[in-house]
């Protein structure tokens, strides 16, 4: 008997006791090794010495204080450490979850055009296959079919234009610049089309996570979109709630794509998930128009900039620094990378293996020549993740990888303390997770008919 409600509301999930670094305990006394992070959340991994004494060292601090009327040590400690190190952007707001930072996001988005003289920039452009997030704004942001589901009807109007996904949609005969040159070609004719006086923002993430699998931009798109978006007085919001703290590599994903956005919305990893803390960062521009303006942001939320909450999330930040955990998370995530290509090279429903940083996709296919979507569906999620709790491995499949409908994918985000040997561990269990699944890979495959339907 449960009185809490699940997800999956008449499945009983499984009981957790404990964790110790890349590993989680559940109640029977097994340890499940996590690759990844939760859900891209735990990037120091459970119980790390350092968590555990900075949690003991400020729990007798302030429990709470309304940002209406006041601000702490730790918020503007947390925040001066963030906007220091994020190329650029100027002003920050701490919040709870990354859907709630999206929404907010938006809102200041809008508000800077209404005191700028233009309120009718009330549009918002999405990417098709993102995802920002499960409230109704960030929800209609969001270019994932599956998520929208029933509550489509609900939601205000988005416009969406192409991914980045150069495994799918690259061109034989394109270059990266042609194929980045189409992509801004297409943007600026949606912005045109709608009227660029009518369009807010344009929203992506930097790499694209759980909607299909660690897509990573190609070098120079993220500054020809900001070149789109800049002739048209249009804001370039990034969603980097799952790619950034660290995730890819850096701080903030865009760092390493040399970009200046006007928005970035961090989440997930910001507390390493020691605490629920999310924020989003503006440019100076929009925040000195604002300040300049009605002087009040149009928004308020019960858990701004809460003192125990940056406090934790700036302990975890700078064990990243002082562990050099950046330089792990790239290192590992290039051996990450290579041994699964040495693994899985005969693996023949495997299509791609892509990613930066401890952030790594697999999209699986029926035939590696033509591409074809590998179409196990839900299935699929729920056969892996199933299997490999027998197995005593947490994994993170995804369905819908190609277009909301068809494909599959398995995402990796291990927690940035994995040592060589763990990276290994994980690699090798997945290994032996697809062999073991060799006939359901096979009969998902058949499931697609050369026509490119599912079959019935």
């Amino acid at each position: 008997m449960t009185y809490v409600i699940n997800k999956k509301l008449n499945e009983r999930p499984i009981l957790l006791s404990g964790g110790d670094g890349v590993w989680l305990q559940d109640a029977a006394g097994n340890k499940i090794l996590d690759t990844c992070g939760g859900v891209a959340v735990s990037s120091l991994g459970h119980c790390h010495p350092k968590m555990i004494q900075a949690m003991k060292e400020h729990a007798h601090m302030l429990s709470w204080a309304h940002a209406g009327s006041f601000t702490t040590h730790a918020a503007e400690a947390l925040g001066e450490f963030l906007v220091e190190r994020s190329g650029g952007l100027g002003k920050i707001q701490f919040l709870s979850g990354g859907s709630e930072a999206v929404e907010v996001a938006m809102k200041a988005a809008y508000q800077y055009h209404c005191e700028n003289g233009q309120p009718s920039r009330t549009q918002f452009i999405s990417r098709r296959q993102s995802y920002h997030g499960s409230t109704f704004g960030a929800l209609a942001l969001s270019g994932n079919l599956e998520r929208q589901s029933i509550f489509t009807p609900l939601l205000s109007q988005t416009e969406f234009v192409s991914p980045c996904y150069a495994y799918r949609d690259q061109r034989a005969d394109e270059s990266d610049e042609q194929y980045v040159h189409r992509l801004a070609h297409e943007l600026e004719s949606r912005i045109q089309s709608i009227g660029a006086e009518n369009v807010a923002a344009f929203i992506a993430e930097p790499v694209v996570g759980s909607t299909n699998g660690a897509v990573p931009a190609v070098k120079g798109y993220l500054r020809a979109m900001k070149a789109v978006c800049e002739r048209h007085g249009v804001l370039l919001m990034l969603d980097d709630v799952m790619s950034g703290m660290g995730r890819t590599g850096y701080l903030f994903a865009h760092l390493e794509d040399d970009v200046q956005p006007d928005i970035v919305v961090i989440g997930k990893g910001l507390a390493a998930g020691y605490q629920p803390i999310s924020a989003y960062l503006l440019s100076d521009t929009i925040h000195d128009v604002l300040a300049q303006g009605s002087g009040i942001l149009r928004n308020g939320q019960t858990h701004v900039n809460h003192p125990f909450a940056c406090q934790i999330a700036l302990s975890a930040q700078q064990i990243l620094e002082e562990e050099d955990l950046l330089a792990n998370v790239r290192d590992r995530g290039v051996q990450m990378r290579q041994l699964f290509q040495d693994a899985l090279s005969d693996f023949e429903y495997l299509g791609d293996i892509r990613g930066r940083g401890l952030f790594t996709g697999l999209e699986f296919v029926g035939d590696r020549q033509e591409q074809s979507p590998l179409n196990g569906g839900a299935e699929f999620v729920s056969v892996l993740k199933q299997t490999a709790f027998e197995m005593n491995l947490l994994i993170y499949p995804g369905s819908g990888t190609v277009d909301g409908v068809h494909g599959n994918h398995l995402l990796f985000a291990p927690p940035f303390i994995a040592s060589s040997q763990d990276i290994e561990t994980m690699v090798g269990k997945v290994a032996h997770l697809f062999n073991r699944l060799r006939p359901n890979f096979a009969a998902w495959a058949e499931s697609f008919n050369e026509t490119g339907s599912v079959k019935s």
